[in-house]
C-alpha cells in the first residue's frame, strides 16, 4: 500500500527499526512512545540527507545543532525540541552500546530549558463563589467557610491549615503564626473577613463539633484530632462542584489565588514571598508570570483588537 510518508535513507531506516525493536524488547514503552521515537528519528534522517548529505550514524554534533536550529526557526517549541533531543540521545546511546559508534554526537548538546508550568489559580469571582458555597446554617458548613476564608486570606498550605493550633491564632492582633516547611515560622495577617468568620466559628460551633472532647487544634476532626488533609480536600472539591467551578483544582488552588491576586493588585513580590514562606524569591516569581498571563487573557477577551 502506498503512503505519503517520505522515503528515508535505507541504512537509516534499518538502524531506526533495529533501535525500536530493542526498545520494544526492553519493554515499558507504549506504541505511541515508540511511534514518537520513529517520527523524530525519521525527521532527522530526512533533513540530514537533504541538507548535509550524511546519514544518522555519520552525523556529527554540528549537524544535530543545525537541525535543532532549523526546528526552532520553523516554530518548534522548547518542549518539542527537548523530546526530540531525548529521542536522538537514546538512539545514539544504543548505537554505542552495540559498538556501531564510539562517540555520541548528542552528548554535548544542552537540552532547552523548559519553563515551569503556571500554577492553576481562580479568578476573584470564582473565589467568591467557592467561599460562599458552604451552608453556614449548618455547623460543618460554618467551620468549612472559616477554613476556606483562612486559606484564601493567608495563603496557607492545606497541611498548615489542618495542623493549626489555638495558640497560633491571635484574633486580638489579627495574625496567625504559621509553621511551614522545615519548621520555619512566619506571621501572616488574617484580614477582617477571615477574622470575622473565625470569630463566628469559635463562638457558635466549635464546642458543639467537639462534643465535649478536648482539642488544641483550631479545626479538629473526630475525637479532637487534627482534620486530615484528604478529608478537607474532599470537601473543597464538593464545594467547587456546588459553585459550578469547572477548572481543575489542586490542594494549593486557594494558595495560588492568594498570591496571584496580591500580585495583580500591586503587592511587592518580596512581601508575597514572606507571606507564602518561600525561602527563595525565584519560587515566588512564578506569580508574576501568572499575572501577565491573566492580563493577556483579559486583553484578548475585551480589547476590540485583542
Amino acid at each position: 500500500m502506498q503512503t505519503d510518508t517520505p522515503e528515508i535513507n535505507p541504512v537509516d531506516a534499518q538502524e531506526i527499526e533495529r533501535f525500536l525493536d530493542a526498545l520494544w524488547m526492553e519493554g515499558g514503552l507504549s506504541d505511541n512512545t515508540l511511534a514518537a521515537y520513529r517520527n523524530d528519528l525519521r525527521g532527522l534522517s530526512l533533513w540530514l540527507t537533504a541538507n548535509s548529505g550524511v546519514n544518522l550514524i555519520a552525523a556529527q554534533r554540528e549537524h544535530l545543532m543545525a537541525y535543532l536550529a532549523h526546528r526552532y526557526s520553523t516554530g518548534s517549541k522548547a518542549r518539542s525540541a527537548a523530546r526530540l533531543l531525548s529521542s536522538v540521545r537514546r538512539f545514539y546511546r544504543y548505537q554505542i552500546r552495540e559498538s556501531r559508534l564510539v562517540d555520541d554526537p548528542s552528548a554535548r548538546i544542552e537540552a532547552p530549558k523548559l519553563g515551569r508550568p503556571l500554577p492553576k489559580s481562580l479568578s476573584e469571582v470564582q473565589v467568591e463563589a467557592l467561599l460562599a458555597a458552604p451552608d453556614c446554617l449548618q455547623p460543618l458548613g460554618l467551620r468549612d467557610r472559616a477554613m476556606l476564608e483562612l486559606l484564601y486570606a493567608c495563603g496557607l498550605r492545606v497541611s498548615e491549615l489542618v495542623s493549626l493550633r489555638l495558640e497560633q491564632v491571635n484574633l486580638r492582633q489579627g495574625v496567625v503564626r504559621v509553621i511551614g516547611k522545615g519548621s520555619k515560622e512566619r506571621l501572616v495577617p488574617l484580614g477582617e473577613e477571615a477574622m470575622n468568620w473565625l470569630q463566628r466559628y469559635f463562638t457558635e460551633v466549635r464546642s458543639d463539633l467537639l462534643n465535649g472532647q478536648p482539642s488544641d487544634f483550631v479545626f479538629p476532626g473526630r475525637g479532637g484530632e487534627a482534620l486530615t488533609r484528604q478529608a478537607f480536600w474532599y470537601r473543597i472539591k464538593a464545594y467547587a462542584r456546588k459553585a459550578a467551578i469547572r477548572v481543575s483544582l489542586s490542594p494549593h488552588t486557594l494558595r495560588h489565588a492568594f498570591a496571584t491576586h496580591l500580585v495583580n493588585h500591586g503587592a511587592d513580590l518580596r512581601v508575597v514571598q514572606l507571606l507564602l514562606g518561600h525561602s527563595d524569591l525565584s519560587t515566588t516569581q512564578i506569580y508574576t508570570h501568572v499575572a501577565r498571563e491573566r492580563l493577556r487573557e483579559l486583553h484578548a477577551q475585551h480589547h476590540p483588537r485583542g
